[in-house]
């Protein structure tokens, strides 16, 4: 599977967006591309949101150690488009990184696995590795490196992505790149317990009506994920990944671990932070989700 073909492929009046050197047979295995090399609406905003994260990520891996093995992780893979993506961009013959890396892609479904391996071998792609795995199980799991450099979650649902930033402490890893999906632990929380929420404070008001309990509880969740991080000593940004005309599941949290001596205060800070907002929201019985250091 060549990454050399290069030609711009159209579908109607407009072409493919495509990297440069990016591989148009991958992404025609992949089934982003028909045979014929067109592609529908769906498919071209897959394939525009994976192409602006790979933008994202590009500068965590230069930053790795050029004598080193560069370690990504991506959970929650589904068909692995992003591994195969960031593989074949980074890491395949011919790529910046040729052979320094690996990327080891979670997923439960044992028959996606089955596949993404069998498109591995024939893409030649040697540094791919498939875990049939849940997110939680693969914290312990003997087949993950002890120690990884990059942790991955595109549109990994509910609390998925609060694993994976588990996986991310316990691995140490130096960044992580998430975009959460279909957050529904927190909205359920605030459900719960809104008749004595709204009685002790207004602030509930934000949340008591339906929309507003299932739109804030998002939010809120993300807010909380950025506090835990920076808790533990990573520096948090925050943006779109892509226009919202292309996906209403937008948004990108960029984490990277701050170097040593530099994370006192900050991180003491954001424990404090995330500890007063679970406890004046009433999310105190999610203090184990966001857990905080020491």
């Amino acid at each position: 599977m060549s990454r050399k073909s290069t030609s711009v492929v159209h579908n109607g009046p407009d072409a493919l967006d495509l990297r440069p050197g990016q591989s148009i047979e991958l992404l025609k295995a992949l089934h982003i591309l028909t045979r014929e090399g067109k592609i529908n609406q769906d498919s071209r905003r897959k394939l525009k949101q994976v192409n602006h994260l790979l933008q994202f990520i590009e500068p965590l891996i230069e930053s790795t150690r050029k004598d080193a093995t560069i370690r990504i992780v991506d959970h929650g893979a589904g068909k692995s488009y992003l591994g195969f993506m960031i593989y074949d961009r980074f890491f395949a013959e011919g790529a910046t990184h040729a052979g320094r890396g690996e990327v080891h892609s979670i997923e439960t479904r044992a028959e996606l696995i089955a596949s993404s391996q069998a498109l591995a071998a024939k893409a030649g792609f040697t540094g791919m590795r498939f875990h049939a795995l849940s997110v939680a199980d693969s914290i312990t799991s003997p087949w993950l490196p002890a120690e990884v450099d990059i942790v991955t979650a595109l549109h990994a649902c509910n609390t998925a992505t609060d694993d994976a930033i588990r996986f991310a402490l316990a691995k140490h890893a130096q960044h992580l790149v998430l975009v959460p999906c279909c957050q529904a632990e927190v909205a359920s929380v605030f459900r719960e317990h809104k008749a004595e929420t709204l009685a002790a404070s207004p602030l509930a008001e934000i949340w008591r009506h339906p929309l507003h309990t299932r739109e804030f509880g998002s939010q809120i969740t993300n807010v909380l994920r950025g506090l835990q991080l920076e808790a533990h000593g990573y520096q948090v940004t925050v943006t779109e990944l892509v226009g919202w005309e292309h996906s209403l599941k937008n948004e990108l949290i960029i984490a990277s671990r701050r170097a040593e001596g530099a994370q006192g205060k900050p991180a003491k800070q954001a424990a404090e932070r995330l500890r007063e907002l679970l406890r004046s929201l009433g999310l105190d019985a999610l203090s184990d989700r966001f857990f905080l250091p020491g």
